[in-house]
């Protein structure tokens, strides 16, 4: 199976890499400077589940011969990705996108349409380094994906076979992707509202009291999901009010990393996208559209450059 995969940066970079691994032909789309990085030290990620050092192909132009298009670029680069990938895609790709939260799908589909783009999400963390290597973050490496109707293609059960279900990398193709991209934006929208809204870890704000701060976001945004017709599962909200009122976690969304590195940030992409589909339902959305005030007023100041 042939996957073309859009940057090698954190996300690209590590399941590429373990796609590599795992036997599949992988080629990078990459930029100019990042395929110089990748063509002088090849692919480098450093992981507790293995590190991977490699030479990989690279490409500044998509084409046909692909299979599936792993997207992983920011919310704010998707017009730009859009533009990228589309050759590959025409020529009979499958977009698997893993972009966080869930608007990315009605721009892709009105790209390609719903029958080329998968639902997908990742539930790991990764960063880039500045010296050009892949850092996984933690013990998170798993990769879900579906038809968005709940139809189970072959090509993405073809994937998830090939990927496997192994230590660095579990793939799995799921007939409820919706669904689970919903309980990833409940989670996602929770820890990145609060830990960008504090400037501060989980644990830091529950120690500071800020528990029910965290659990009335969990609430809310639970809330919105089931309005959208995918209801929490009373297991799933158990475990995050634990993880969210746990004193010694030093849990942070990706978003108030972005933030204080002076980096854009998704907020429109989560906070907006929660915050308007609350107001559709008659819901509260005073703790999401504060966040989302921050991250644009901290985007306002990045754009004056005058970040400290």
């Amino acid at each position: 199976m042939r996957m073309l995969v859009l940057g090698a940066g954190a996300l690209g970079g590590y399941f590429g890499g373990r796609a590599l691994e795992r036997g599949l032909d992988v080629t990078f789309l990459v930029r100019p400077g990042r395929a110089a990085v990748l063509a002088q030290d090849g692919l480098r990620v450093r992981s507790t589940h293995g590190d991977i050092d490699r030479p990989v192909t690279t490409t500044q132009q998509a084409g046909p011969g692909f299979d599936v298009v792993l997207l992983s670029c920011k919310a704010y680069d998707l017009d730009s990705a859009i533009a990228a990938i589309a050759p590959a895609v025409q020529a009979g790709a499958a977009v698997l996108p893993i972009l966080n939260g869930m608007a990315h799908l009605d721009r892709l589909n009105a790209a390609f349409g719903p029958d080329r783009v998968w639902g997908g999400l990742a539930k790991c963390a990764a960063t880039l380094r500045p010296d050009g290597v892949v850092q996984h973050l933690g013990d998170w490496h798993w990769l879900t994906f579906g038809e968005q109707d709940g139809r189970m293609d072959g090509r993405a059960a073809a994937l998830a076979t090939a990927l496997g279900e192994r230590p660095g990398l579990v793939a799995q193709a799921v007939p409820d992707i919706q669904r689970r991209m919903w309980e990833k934006l409940v989670h996602l929208g929770t820890v990145a509202a609060g830990t960008v809204l504090m400037r501060a870890s989980v644990g830091e704000i529950v120690r500071a009291g800020g528990a029910p701060f965290l659990l009335q976001l969990l609430e809310g945004n639970a809330a919105i999901a089931a309005a959208k017709g995918h209801v929490m599962t009373p297991a799933f909200m158990d475990g995050y009010r634990a993880m969210f009122a746990d004193p010694a976690s030093a849990y942070t969304a990706s978003m108030l990393r972005d933030l204080e590195a002076g980096g854009r940030t998704e907020a429109d992409h989560i906070f907006g996208y929660l915050a308007a589909e609350a107001q559709v339902a008659g819901l509260p959305a005073a703790l999401l559209e504060l966040a989302h005030l921050h991250a644009r007023a901290h985007d306002q100041r990045r754009d004056a450059e005058r970040l400290a």
